[in-house]
């Protein structure tokens, strides 16, 4: 399937650097996927839009200050002092797998030195531009290090600023390990909380650690020929358990974002999934899904795609774009049902 089908023009100023405040008067986008009708309502109206009964599933990951900035110091370099950034994906048994700037610059052996004095090592770099880099401590410190040094990653269409970073993340985060947040869950408050709890509408949550290939543009000309990157999910018991009793009382299961979707998608309890969800998949889960404004020609636009057709979301997409919508990870929502 021919991926110029996922594009889109979209006006520079559409793409919201800021989230509204408060969250919750963002404005949401009610797509029939069934007849492709369009309503424009705001994220408080979710209480009239939902049905007690229906379940919200969250992803609860939260994000950390993957990027790093050091110094090569390793003094057999002739790079010595070589300013570098490494922006940490996820760790791999005892190293880190990373991207690093500028990657080119940097070799095997290479050694880093952070601000506190830390130090890891280059152990190896890989076809895709990555690098394995070894911090010589348990993952939970380098976390620690991390959380002390580095900064928000936020999204590259972001300028970041202290507002925007500091506001980077869901109010429900828990489980650390994203480099880059769940954005659909950003409209999310605790009074939007009360109003759904006391409407009946039940919440679970799922994690799935968001990785470094959200930014990225799907860039073969063909859905067939991407190769989707690997993110690690788990999907609880408990929330097994609601997602079951939900469906035998005749409520929907409403997942919120598209990482939620693939967590519960992929079928498993835990684990690593690259699981593509393109048109002409069946969904075994979801009745209903809240979503962000996508890149166009992102996973995320064919996953939305493949769940409300892609007539009717790209027929939303313009109609956003004509109506004022705001996009992307601080932009406005859609609600297909």
């Amino acid at each position: 399937m021919d991926v110029s089908l996922f594009d889109y023009a979209l006006p520079p100023e559409r793409i919201a650097q800021k989230s509204m405040e408060p969250r919750d008067a963002a404005k949401l986008l009610v797509l029939d996927r069934a007849s492709g009708n369009i309503k424009d309502k705001h994220i408080s109206d979710l209480p009239d839009l939902l049905k007690a009964g229906d379940l919200l599933v969250f992803n609860d990951s939260r994000v950390f200050k993957a990027r790093l900035k050091g110094e090569v110091s390793s003094k057999y370099s002739r790079d010595l002092g070589l300013k570098v950034e490494i922006f940490l994906l996820r760790p791999e048994g005892d190293t880190w797998i990373a991207m690093a700037k500028p990657g080119k610059k940097l070799h095997t052996g290479s050694r880093i030195m952070f601000a506190d004095g830390s130090k890891a090592t280059i152990v190896g770099k890989r076809d895709d531009g990555t690098v394995d880099i070894d911090f010589r401590v348990h993952p939970r410190f380098v976390f620690d290090l991390a959380e002390k040094l580095g900064e928000v990653p936020v999204p590259p269409y972001v300028d970041p600023d202290e507002v925007n970073t500091s506001n980077y993340q869901t109010i429900y985060a828990r489980e650390v390990g994203s480099v880059a947040a769940p954005t659909a869950g950003f409209h999310f408050t605790q009074d939007l909380f009360k109003k759904l709890d006391e409407k009946g509408v039940k919440k679970a949550f799922v994690t799935l650690h968001v990785g470094v290939g959200t930014f990225r543009p799907i860039k073969t000309d063909t859905l067939e020929a991407h190769e989707m990157h690997e993110e690690w999910a788990q999907v609880p018991e408990d929330t097994r358990r609601a997602i079951e009793e939900t469906k035998k009382n005749g409520g929907r299961v409403i997942v919120v974002g598209t990482t939620a979707m693939r967590a519960l998608e992929s079928g498993m309890e835990s684990g690593f999934t690259k699981l593509f969800i393109t048109p002409g998949y069946q969904f075994k889960v979801a009745d209903g899904l809240i979503t962000n404004f996508h890149l166009p020609k992102s996973t995320l636009i064919v996953l939305v795609s493949s769940f409300a057709g892609r007539e009717n979301v790209m027929n939303a997409y313009t109609h956003a774009v004509e109506n004022d919508y705001r996009f992307y990870s601080f932009g406005d929502a859609m609600l297909i049902v």
